[in-house]
């Protein structure tokens, strides 16, 4: 069984924040795929190496899960990350004369995103999750990491694309700097940490498909 990993909470449990709203969509969506599944506290602990009073937190909404505990979570129930942290499976654009309204069109002022309370890693969906494959824009600040366990991946394919700055990709404890307009395909599930080496922040597109 993967190590059971507890996040400290960088913020006080009281109190209200911007993303409080948020952070209770997450914890409903978490604590309904594991209803679904009928799956105890326990049960998903055991499963994602998260321990049970994390995971009651964030179902609570009172915490919000570090990147690394939301890999081992979706990870768990078989779903990219994109996939939890998106309820609404079914984007539907309204149709409409003026070609600011175009169907399909997701305007960037609108687009959602996930920021990480402890490294200040945001995630935005460039894609729906009703898109066959997640892309996904990431900005790192510098001097950060973040770590996702194999599991994450067990079950996915991607690719990675440098659009600003440097990015260091470690796999399997294997380091690859990547560059502006570099990009790496990973193979067989590892353990992987994105670390930003330089001194400003790093934006890449991560492109995620489930294997076959």
């Amino acid at each position: 069984m993967s190590q059971i990993v507890d996040d400290v909470e960088p913020e006080a449990e009281t109190g209200e924040h911007p993303d409080d709203a948020d952070q209770r969509r997450l914890g409903e969506r978490l604590q309904r795929l594991r209803t679904e599944r009928k799956w105890s506290l326990t049960e998903l602990a055991e499963e994602s190496g998260v321990s049970r009073a994390m995971i009651n937190r964030v179902e609570r909404g009172v915490s919000s899960p570090t990147a690394t505990i939301l890999g081992r979570l979706s990870g768990a129930f078989g779903l990219t990350i994109s996939q939890l942290l998106d309820e609404a499976l079914d984007h539907e654009v309204p149709r409409g004369a003026d070609p600011d309204e175009a169907r399909g069109v997701q305007r960037g002022v609108t687009a959602d995103s996930w920021t990480d309370p402890d490294t200040g890693y945001r995630r935005r969906p460039v894609s729906s999750a009703a898109f066959p494959a997640d892309v996904t824009e990431v900005r790192l600040p510098a001097g950060r990491e973040v770590a996702y366990p194999a599991s994450a991946y067990a079950f996915l394919r991607h690719c990675i694309w440098v659009v600003d700055g440097v990015l260091e990709v470690v796999v399997g404890g294997e380091p690859t700097r990547l560059s502006v307009g570099d990009r790496i395909e990973l193979g067989e599930p590892a353990d992987v940490v994105y670390r930003n080496p330089g001194d400003e922040a790093v934006r890449y597109v991560v492109v995620v498909v489930r294997g076959q």
